[in-house]
């Protein structure tokens, strides 16, 4: 048996395929891509998460392109978070040539353009679906998480949750957070004090600055309402699944707001998506474009909550893809638990590259035809090492890999072009409306104009108000502290066990 004969059978036996699955491309071997070695990754396996890494310019960002045009030609939708604004070209058709035509027939695939069903989506000024969600959505363990609070400041965050479940006094956006902070310090404390004890005015004022913040990275765009449902995500148009770009493009220096976005995302999805336990296929996949910004920004707190969601989302049947250039910007565990591992090449300018190299080289599976740290450095631009879980939850093996190309377009839309993709959505109608209804913000300054009205008729000499009745008025402090035990813990109870365990508020539609 010849070397190339040992090559493809290694790679068919490793790979197990009983099932349905996408093609990624073709095995390489000795520097030529050899027909007949198609590299396989299983639809069953796909919620196992995944890596796409490589230096900047050799083809992350299209082999991205190519494993979400392959999922929705399956039927299954994906979200991808592009922040370099080159993935809206998945909603036109691509331009078959000689070369592409060529690359084709040796992986074993026909090429036949074509553009996918594509919704824009923003959580800033860009064009597009407006995505949100509220503060009490969040909940008090991701805010503080999110504003990197210590130990007494979130206890200060759980009490303003706390007493505004109990009193109904919904945070919807950032200006309710900070006008229930002023009051718990100024109009609310005594009455605070009594019921959950002392409010440290320091710990008040930290937040408060960190709340500036967050705002000042464009989270006012984010929190509000209308709430977007997750369900949304998970559409299709004609058999095929629909693509979610969210356009980030305009966030890349305002890493808190990504962070936090993507950590509503995930929660909400964990939160609302039913078990799915071991299906044929994945109901969702999620890719997350230049992932160190996620990672080199959060505390350790955060870091947790993320790896904790990515180890219990696979039951949801939702798969997470990280694209970066280098496995080190992910943290081990969570690199411990993606199942395929899209390597492209690095680049060995300095010491530091190479020892970057090797140690990236440890992270993929031993194999007898390449010593990968070589060919790390030594793979042309859509070439990668490849490394997947088979249907029996087995790594394949290793495979330098021609990576098929897309079928969609290899660069942005036109304007014209976005708005037209915009003009026909059915979810800009839905979600693109503004609303501000009253909420805490609203319902704290107006009892405080009704308090302020009624203490000037209470001050007045030949005030008709009769003085029983006046004694009998509630101040502004005891009407919204007024409850009645059963009544508090009633509705206590039921906002807790409304909280999922990953501390946000979890929406029933």
């Amino acid at each position: 048996m010849s070397n190339t004969e040992k090559f493809i059978t290694t790679l068919g036996e490793g790979q197990v395929y009983s099932k349905d699955y996408i093609i990624l491309g073709t095995g390489i071997l000795d520097g030529q891509a050899v027909s007949g070695a198609q590299i396989k990754i299983p639809l069953k396996t796909l919620n196992r998460h995944g890596l796409i890494a490589g230096a900047t310019g050799t083809g992350k960002t299209k082999t991205l392109q190519v494993i979400a045009e392959q999922l929705s030609l399956k039927g299954i939708p994906s979200v991808l978070m592009d922040l370099k604004g080159d993935l809206s070209g998945l909603a036109k058709s691509g331009t078959a040539n000689d070369f592409i035509q060529k690359r084709s027939a040796v992986i074993g695939v026909d090429y036949t353009p074509m553009g996918l069903p594509v919704e824009l989506m923003s959580i800033s000024q860009e064009k597009g679906v407006k995505l949100k969600a509220t503060v009490s959505e969040f909940g008090p363990v991701l805010i503080s998480q999110i504003l990197d609070l210590n130990d007494t400041q979130r206890g200060v965050i759980a009490l303003i949750f706390r007493y505004c479940d109990v009193n109904h006094l919904p945070l919807l956006d950032l200006k309710d957070l900070k006008r229930v902070l002023q009051f718990i310090t100024n109009e609310g404390k005594e009455a605070i004090q009594k019921e959950y004890g002392q409010v440290s005015g320091a710990s008040v004022n930290t937040i408060m600055r960190k709340i500036i913040e967050l705002e000042q990275q464009g989270a006012e765009e984010f929190f509000g309402e209308k709430s977007f449902d997750v369900e949304d995500f998970v559409r299709t148009e004609n058999g095929k699944g629909v693509i979610s770009v969210i356009r980030l493009t305009d966030i890349q220096s305002r890493p808190k707001l990504f962070s936090t976005f993507m950590l509503s995302l995930l929660s909400e999805i964990y939160e609302t998506f039913p078990e799915q336990g071991d299906a044929d296929q994945p109901k969702l996949c999620l890719f997350i474009d230049e992932a160190h910004l996620v990672f080199a920004n959060a505390s350790k707190d955060l870091l947790e909550k993320i790896e904790a969601i990515v180890k219990l989302i696979r039951s949801k049947g939702v798969g997470i893809y990280f694209c970066t250039q280098s496995p080190t910007d992910v943290p081990d565990g969570i690199l411990g638990q993606l199942g395929l591992k899209v390597q492209h090449a690095l680049r060995a300018f300095t010491a530091k590259d190479r020892k970057a190299i090797s140690k990236t080289a440890e992270n993929y599976p031993d194999s007898e035809f390449y010593e990968t740290s070589e060919v790390l450095t030594a793979m042309g631009i859509g070439e990668a090492l490849v490394t997947a879980l088979n249907e029996k939850g087995i790594p394949t093996p290793l495979a330098h890999t021609l990576v098929r190309a897309p079928i969609t377009r290899m660069g942005i839309l036109e304007k014209y072009e976005i708005m037209e993709l915009i003009a026909t959505s059915k979810l800009v109608s839905k979600y693109n409306q503004a609303m501000d209804r009253e909420s805490a913000f609203e319902m704290l300054e107006k009892k405080m104009i009704q308090l302020e009205a009624e203490q000037q008729k209470v001050s007045l000499p030949n005030s008709s108000l009769p003085r029983a009745r006046a004694k009998e008025e509630d101040s502004f402090i005891e009407e919204l502290s007024k409850n009645t035990l059963v009544r508090q813990l009633g509705r206590t109870i039921f906002r807790e066990l409304t909280r999922g365990i990953m501390g946000s508020f979890s929406r029933k539609r």
